[in-house]
């Protein structure tokens, strides 16, 4: 039987224009700052070059740069965006958008907060609500002393809770 070509084949990775030492240094910089935040690598990139050109770039300079996909660099702005990491503006006569980093670290560490601190926060709200449930529950045969842990549990998460408002509030200032 002869053997059809596929039509899906792997796309060759794109070389990226050479950085410099500096540049590629801060790169790596927001990279393993990301890492903290459990942010893919491609964010930490972005941010790191925008950063460190200190230049308007469009999607398409920011892959040539780094090498990077169109889709991970497109999610990857999507996300410092709604941070507020990234600030947008367009050229005139150009409908490419241009993009640039947000280096005031008050806005930058709020937004970064507010999105991902406070949705982590929650959602360990609504899993520690489950589990409280179903400790409750004598049915379901909890250890001794399991429901004092869980209480405590709740009680750090209410604190956090109240926390990221007030260090919210405190970077504005």
């Amino acid at each position: 039987m002869p053997r059809i070509p596929s039509l899906v084949t792997a796309r060759p990775t794109r070389p990226a224009v050479r950085l410099g030492p500096a540049e590629r240094e801060v790169i790596e910089f927001f990279v393993h700052l990301g890492r903290y935040l459990s942010l893919p690598r491609s964010v930490g990139e972005i941010y790191g070059l925008l950063f460190a050109c200190g230049e308007k770039l469009t999607l398409d300079d920011m892959v040539a740069r780094l090498g990077i996909s169109k889709g991970s660099a497109s999610q990857g702005l999507r996300l410092l965006r709604g941070a507020g990491a990234v600030r947008v503006s367009h050229q005139p006569g150009d409908r490419k958008d241009y993009y640039e980093a947000e280096s005031e670290l008050p806005a930058l560490v709020h937004g970064l907060l507010r999105d991902q601190l406070a949705l982590r926060i929650e959602h360990a709200n609504r899993r520690l609500g489950r589990l409280h449930s179903v400790v409750a529950d004598p049915r379901n045969g909890a250890p001794h002393g399991l429901s004092a842990r869980v209480e405590r549990l709740a009680s750090w998460n209410k604190k956090a809770r109240r926390l990221v408002p007030l260090v919210s509030t405190f970077l504005r200032m």
